[in-house]
């Protein structure tokens, strides 16, 4: 299958960069129906061309790349294929094995093919940060989009669902250990050993301190995004036959911390700890 145009279904911070990554000449459509200033400057900025609706946006593409917050992603993929979609439907969003499935039948319901696929670090701004992962029958059609670009497609030769599963299994580390580490922070607080836990940081665990600084800072603006992650990580863990308590706790952290969405990074460890410890003051 030739793929001509490309329609970015969310230009969203990582979105808009994963649109940007299509190789030339290669079309990337949008549609700015309903979305934010914010949105609209993103995708106006990248140079994507907009169609006005989603349904021009299916009827003009060959592939559509889904790239949004993880508890939109079955409606989304609901959305395009009630337009009739049947083209590739791709799915880059942090969702369990099982979700990725239901979306896949839901894109299928429409007449689409699907690919599963899990972003592994920042927006794709500079090369060598940034891995899309893909499966499913159809990756290999997807992957040369991005070829030479700032984001690296990696087919993992593997049925649909692998994407997502390495997805959940690379993030319930670093974003789960992330509301373990400013959680612990937060109780040590509430118990008044922060000072002594933090000297024992320094002597023993060097860099510890400066870590929860920085998950603070990176964490806090996307924790409203970042609980849903927690949820679909949990059920992967618990389809797996493993404990998913880890990740449930995660989730309420950091529906905790969903006040400092909209937020610039650099929101002081502080505020973050305030915030984690404002339900068990009652507040």
């Amino acid at each position: 299958m030739t793929i001509a145009t490309v329609g970015l279904l969310h230009p969203g911070a990582m979105g808009v960069t994963a649109g940007a990554a299509v190789r030339e000449p290669v079309r990337v459509v949008w549609a700015s129906g309903g979305r934010s200033r914010e949105t609209r400057a993103r995708a106006a900025g990248a140079g994507f061309e907009d169609l006005g609706t989603l349904e021009a946006v299916t009827a003009a593409s060959d592939a559509v790349l889904s790239v949004c917050p993880p508890h939109g992603a079955l409606a989304l993929a609901e959305t395009v294929a009630a337009t009739g979609f049947d083209g590739l439907y791709v799915d880059a969003n942090a969702v369990s094995p099982a979700t990725a499935l239901e979306i896949a039948a839901a894109a299928a319901a429409g007449g689409a093919r699907f690919v599963d696929g899990g972003i592994v670090g920042p927006p794709a701004i500079r090369p060598g940060t940034t891995r899309l992962y893909l499966s499913g029958d159809a990756a290999a059609e997807v992957a040369p989009l991005f070829e030479d670009s700032a984001l690296e497609a990696i087919d993992l030769d593997a049925k649909a669902g692998a994407a997502s599963a390495l997805k959940m299994c690379y993030a319930g580390f670093t974003k789960g250990s992330a509301a373990l580490l400013l959680s612990l922070r937060a109780a040590a607080s509430a118990y008044g050993v922060e000072d002594g836990l933090l000297g024992e940081w320094a002597r023993s665990q060097p860099g510890l301190e400066k870590r929860s600084v920085r998950a603070a800072a990176t964490a806090a603006p996307k924790a409203w995004r970042f609980a849903g992650e927690m949820e679909e990580i949990a059920s992967t863990l618990e389809a797996a036959g493993l404990p998913d308590g880890f990740h449930r706790a995660a989730a309420e952290a950091y529906v905790r911390l969903a006040g400092f969405r909209g937020e610039p990074e650099g929101v002081a460890v502080e505020e973050v700890v305030a915030a984690l410890l404002k339900p068990a003051d009652g507040a």
